[in-house]
């Protein structure tokens, strides 16, 4: 069982490499067989002004996230200016394109730290965001999913998902994932900033009561990033009602296996081209792989912008947040 683990262990540094590969050569082939049609494409100013309320809206998307951290971080006892918390999201998260994947989360940790916040908490934070967002993700694309095709079946669905971040249940989950200790998944490389597993002996890490304000909070995130993705499909022809709860799903679904998949800085690649494979059979190709690359550009854009904003409004901030009394 050991000499398994340890196999696997060592196969996991090459896991991303071959994700990645697969994933270029997947967009490729895609690419070769719509380039004629691709280039065939033409947005007209109602477009282009759909781009840009796209912008803006990822642009509030990961002004609301960094506000939620702030809520998880006062569930777990910090009591952080959310302000703060925003401008030093927007700061870091830019990073995430930086090769490792991980530098976003170490930023945050780091920077949280160095304003008086226990380095356990910080990095717990982390963990219970990503867990939040993947619930959130995965509930929105239960209950859109043509594949569940009964209301029961996805109300089971989500029942179990918003179960699996129950105290229960999430308490001993972040335990694990904390003491994990891989090379190339994104908890695991948050995880790295813990020096010490000692720490997690500690009353702060137990979750007493149910997350439902942070776990609402990255509903919230998912909805508006995906609304982002929607305009971006609408600016390419009019959507009608039926198909937001499909194009929801898939964009959920895809952002998600974005974030946990071993690949490409930024979960690049993943999330296109699980947005192409699942939306390729309802919808042109062409248009689909059009949407799938400007919406990249529309989330590095609202990124960049985050973090001049961010800049702008607070040059200095590595101080403490402010903690009321």
């Amino acid at each position: 069982m050991k000499a398994n683990f340890r196999m696997v262990k060592g196969l996991k540094p090459y896991l991303g490499w071959v994700l990645l590969g697969g994933t270029i050569f997947f967009l490729a082939k895609a690419l070769k067989d719509n380039w004629q049609e691709v280039l065939g494409i033409e947005l007209g100013k109602s477009g282009w002004g759909y781009m840009a309320i796209a912008l803006l809206v990822t642009l509030l998307a990961h002004i609301w996230s960094g506000w939620v951290w702030s809520w998880i971080l006062r569930f777990l006892d910090q009591p952080v200016d959310s302000m703060w918390c925003v401008g030093v999201y927007l700061k870091t998260n830019i990073a995430k394109y930086l090769p490792g994947n991980v530098w976003h989360f170490y930023g945050r940790v780091r920077t949280a730290t160095a304003a008086g916040v226990p380095l356990t908490v910080g990095t717990l934070s982390l963990l219970m965001e990503l867990l939040l967002m993947a619930a959130a993700a995965l509930s929105i694309a239960a209950i859109g999913s043509p594949l569940l095709n009964r209301g029961l079946t996805r109300v089971s669905m989500v029942a179990m998902i918003l179960m699996a971040v129950h105290p229960w249940v999430l308490s001993p989950l972040l335990k694990q994932l904390a003491l994990f200790k891989g090379s190339d998944r994104t908890v695991s490389g948050a995880c790295r900033v813990l020096q010490d597993k000692s720490m997690l002996q500690t009353p702060q890490f137990r979750v007493n009561c149910y997350p439902l304000l942070p776990l609402l909070g990255e509903l919230g995130f998912l909805e508006l990033r995906g609304m982002g993705f929607l305009l971006t499909m609408h600016a390419f022809g009019p959507l009608s009602p039926l198909q937001i709860p499909q194009l929801m799903s898939a964009f959920s679904l895809s952002w998600l296996l974005g974030l946990v998949l071993p690949g490409a800085p930024g979960g690049i690649g993943v999330f296109e081209a699980t947005a192409i494979a699942q939306l390729s059979g309802e919808y042109s190709p062409a248009i689909v792989l059009s949407a799938v690359a400007l919406y990249r550009l529309v989330s590095i854009l609202a990124e960049a912008c985050g973090a001049l904003l961010a800049w702008l409004h607070q040059p200095g901030s590595d101080g403490p947040p402010e903690r009321p009394d």
